[in-house]
This record gives structure tokens, C-alpha cells and sequence, in this order.
């Protein structure tokens, strides 16, 4: 099997999610050495890793290769540099259409699916002036102020979509002629295998990746605790410029917006007020701190004869089902930095705790 099938194959296997794959490869080295090492792994969980078979995975390369597709996985030099910077970054994504727009300057518009009409005509109207100043226009293929941003885009130049199901899943149908276009003049981008319906799981997944390609979003219609806002949000820890278009206060499509304006997004009515606000490369992005401070101890557990087992318990003693920021396990454990990694991949590995975003940790089940 080639690494390129094997690096699928780690990807496509369940349980294996970003976070991992990443600290696999870190390990073992090559996807190949970590799927050899998965049966061991495997041993010490509930539920066993079980990774695709080496057919269902030669028939994917070939199926998107067919398509006019290809891959690119997180070390690739094609991949998308900005995106590449998170640190659930996909380890694979597939593409159709011109891979090298991903490493463009780009800019986000997103927005409510039930637009108004004077909200798409803006969508429509920043996406084609700000590709007219050379960037390029990303955004989610949904129905709204999404579609209208693609369809502005493509009246001057390329545009992105990223889709959250597969690659031969228009979405929404009613779309496949817009994402059809897009695919022969932008890129239509999709994380999930060739098949995956789009549901409502898979959209934060397609969010994040929204987010992590651009240098700002611009929101241009949305509500409160919707999709949109969560976009917006991973833009910011992810050191992103955030814009939003002010909104009638009487329409609830547009208090998410208004919302971001008063949070401190950049106020925008044309698309001179994204140029002027838009970095050259992303910012900082912003510390997340755990919401409760890891636990202490009431008693010191006694190490282990051998000392592994004793490491493991000590570290699930200071960990609970609340997430904790890794850098106060290591003040608080005797483990050097390298070593504490190490053992945390080996809980992860067996399933007893879990990996999220912004360096934090916590149990898998009752502690």
C-alpha cells in the first residue's frame, strides 16, 4: 500500500480524528507504522480501532481521481498553510477544481440561509468587489448569503466552497449547478469521504474549515447562537479578522450580526472596509483557557511498581469532565513536558480521555 492510501486510511479510521492523527504520525512516523500499530492500541480499548479496508480506500483515490479531484494531506507543501495553523486542522481534504486557490489570500462571507433579499444583494455585491481586488471568496455553498457570495465571486473571478458532505453530494441539490461552476472555475472543498450525506454534525467540522482558510469572515446576515456566529467564533481563536454588516434591530436575522459589531467585529457596508481592516497573515490567535481549573488531588496516589501505571493514575486524578488546559497538568504532575504528551496520546489511544482544541484535555467516561 502506498503512504498516500495508508495516510486515507488512517484518516478514514473511526476514532481517529485530527488531533490524533496528527500525534500518530508524530510517533510512528509514517501512516503505515501507525496503522501496523493500531491492533496493540486496540488491546487496551473497548472499542477496537477498525480501519477501512485497503480496496474501499484504492477505490476512493480512484473514484475522486475520476472526478477530476486529488488530496491533500496536513504535510503536503499544496496544502493550505492557513488552515494547516489549526490545531484540529483536517489531515486530509479533498479537492476538484484548482487546488492552488487554497493557498490564496482569502476572505470568508457567511451568513443566514434565510436571507434577506437586500442581504444577499450585499453578499453579492462585496464577494465580486473584493475578488475584483484580488482575493479570493470563500464560503459554505448553503442556500442565502452563502450562495449569493459565490455567485458575486464568480461574476469577477474564482471563488472556494467548502461542502460538508462528500465531494459528489451537492449541497443542497438545488445547488449542484452552482457548485458544478464552481468546481470548473474556484475549488469545492470536502473533509468527509465520497458518499457522506450532509448532516448536521458534519457542519461545525465544515465551519472550522471555513474559518481556518481565511484571513477574516464577513457575516452578513445571521441569528443568535446560530452556525454563522460559531464560524465567527472559530475565526477569532483562530486569530482571524472578524467583519459584520449592521443590521435592522427588528429582524432577528440580523442580531447575530449586530451582535458581533457590539462583541468588536469591524462595522462593514462596502468591501473597502474589509480591505482596509485585512491582514497580510492572521493574528495571534487567542489563548482558550479551560472554564475550571484542573482539580487538586485530595491525597497523592502512590506510584505503581514500575512506575507507567502510577503516571497514568496520577494524571486521571487531576483530570475530570470538565476540560483542562494540558500546561496545568504538567505544573502539577512530575512528568516532563514530552513525557506527559506521551502518556496522554497512550490515554486518548485507549479510549480513557479525550483530546480537544486549544491544547485541553478530559476524561472519556466517570471518573
Amino acid at each position: 500500500m502506498s503512504e498516500t492510501a495508508a495516510r486515507l486510511r488512517l484518516v478514514r479510521t473511526e476514532g481517529i480524528g485530527p488531533m490524533t492523527y496528527r500525534r500518530l504520525m508524530q510517533r510512528h512516523g509514517t501512516a503505515d507504522s501507525a496503522l501496523r500499530a493500531l491492533p496493540a492500541y486496540s488491546a487496551r480499548r473497548a472499542r477496537p480501532f477498525l480501519p477501512p479496508e485497503p480496496g474501499a480506500i484504492a477505490r476512493e483515490i480512484e473514484e475522486v481521481s475520476g472526478m477530476g479531484g486529488r488530496f491533500l494531506f496536513l504535510d503536503d507543501p499544496e496544502y493550505p498553510p492557513l488552515l494547516a495553523l489549526l490545531e484540529d486542522a483536517p489531515p486530509a481534504i479533498a479537492v476538484i477544481g484548482d487546488a492552488a486557490l487554497l493557498r490564496a489570500r482569502q476572505v470568508a462571507i457567511v451568513g443566514a440561509r434565510n436571507a434577506s433579499l437586500p442581504g444577499r444583494r450585499l453578499a453579492a455585491e462585496l464577494a465580486a468587489d473584493l475578488t475584483e481586488a484580488g482575493l479570493v471568496v470563500t464560503s459554505g455553498l448553503a442556500r442565502g448569503i452563502d450562495g449569493a457570495a459565490h455567485e458575486g465571486a464568480l461574476r469577477r473571478g474564482p471563488t472556494i466552497a467548502v461542502i460538508p458532505g462528500g465531494l459528489d453530494r451537492a449541497y443542497p441539490p438545488d445547488h449542484a449547478e452552482l457548485q458544478s461552476a464552481i468546481a470548473e472555475r474556484g475549488a469545492v472543498v470536502a473533509e468527509a469521504p465520497l458518499g457522506t450525506a450532509p448532516i448536521a454534525r458534519h457542519f461545525p467540522r465544515r465551519n472550522r474549515i471555513i474559518a481556518g482558510l481565511s484571513l477574516g469572515i464577513v457575516v452578513v446576515e445571521c441569528g443568535l447562537r446560530s452556525g454563522t456566529q460559531m464560524t465567527a467564533r472559530l475565526a477569532l481563536e483562530a486569530g482571524r479578522e472578524v467583519f459584520a454588516v449592521p443590521g435592522n434591530p427588528y429582524d432577528p436575522r440580523a442580531a447575530g450580526s449586530n451582535d458581533l459589531l457590539r462583541q468588536g467585529a469591524h462595522l462593514t457596508e462596502r468591501a473597502a472596509d474589509v480591505l482596509e481592516h485585512l491582514p497580510e497573515g492572521p493574528a495571534t490567535a487567542r489563548p482558550r483557557r479551560s472554564p475550571n481549573p484542573a482539580p487538586r488531588p485530595t491525597a497523592s496516589p502512590a506510584p505503581a511498581p514500575g512506575g507507567a501505571l502510577g503516571d497514568a493514575e496520577q494524571v486521571l486524578e487531576l483530570l475530570g469532565t470538565s476540560s483542562v488546559v494540558v500546561d496545568e497538568i504538567i505544573r502539577r504532575c512530575h512528568l516532563s513536558p514530552a513525557a506527559l504528551q506521551s502518556l496522554l496520546l497512550d490515554l486518548e489511544l485507549e479510549g480513557r480521555i479525550e483530546a480537544l482544541p486549544g491544547n485541553r484535555v478530559m476524561r472519556s467516561g466517570p471518573g
